[in-house]
């Protein structure tokens, strides 16, 4: 299975997944990284893993349909099954959540449909959960659409809030708890314990 992993900042979840295709625990690879910030530790970590590499970012293309269709192209040319997003910053274009409809998987740091929507990220979802005086926080993977975090939930984990917590604590329990689950849900996808609405069925079915 042919993994591409699109994220904007430092790329912890992309590292979880790199490691976890190397050890075998995801019968896997990631064939291609895609980055909207040149500078970012995604593509870094990308690099040094000897993965492919790709800077798509509206100061490539301008354009957002040029972006679009270059995002699409690069997905189809690797042969791409499965599109993770792993803290990617950018909503997808049409043609790319056309082509590839249900095999898009996004993370995110709360128990959706809590805490999520557009501007809903990082430090900002943690901050509203603590404010919110819920005691229970997680992570949730679901399908993209064309919609900030409203796409089908695939699989959730959750997450205590301590009385004591702060931003940083919590987040440091989410993002952990998350990675987890991320890994857990490739695994599942690649060996055939789980099949993706998307995922032609030859591909799904169990190895021997």
């Amino acid at each position: 299975m042919n993994i591409a992993v699109l994220a904007s900042h430092e790329g912890t979840t992309l590292q979880a997944v790199l490691d976890a295709c190397a050890a075998g625990t995801i019968a896997a690879r990631v064939a291609l990284v895609i980055g909207n910030n040149a500078a970012s530790g995604s593509l870094r970590r990308a690099r040094l893993a000897q993965v492919e590499t790709l800077h798509l970012s509206g100061a490539t293309h301008p354009d957002a349909q040029e972006l679009d269709r270059a995002l699409c192209a690069a997905l189809v040319e690797r042969r791409i099954d499965v599109v993770l997003l792993a803290g990617y910053m950018k909503r997808l274009g049409p043609i790319t959540l056309a082509r590839f409809a249900g095999r898009i998987l996004n993370t995110h740091p709360a128990l959706l449909p809590k805490f999520g929507g557009q501007g809903m990220y990082g430090a900002k979802v943690h901050r509203a959960v603590l404010a919110s005086g819920e005691r229970m926080s997680g992570a949730s993977i679901h399908l993209v659409d064309g919609e900030y975090d409203t796409g089908p939930l695939l699989a959730q984990v959750r997450v205590p809030v301590d009385p004591e917590d702060t931003e940083e604590t919590l987040a440091a329990r989410v993002q952990e708890a998350e990675r987890t689950l991320v890994v857990q849900v490739l695994a599942d996808v690649a060996s055939g314990k789980r099949q993706l609405p998307g995922e032609p069925a030859s591909r799904s079915r169990p190895r021997p």
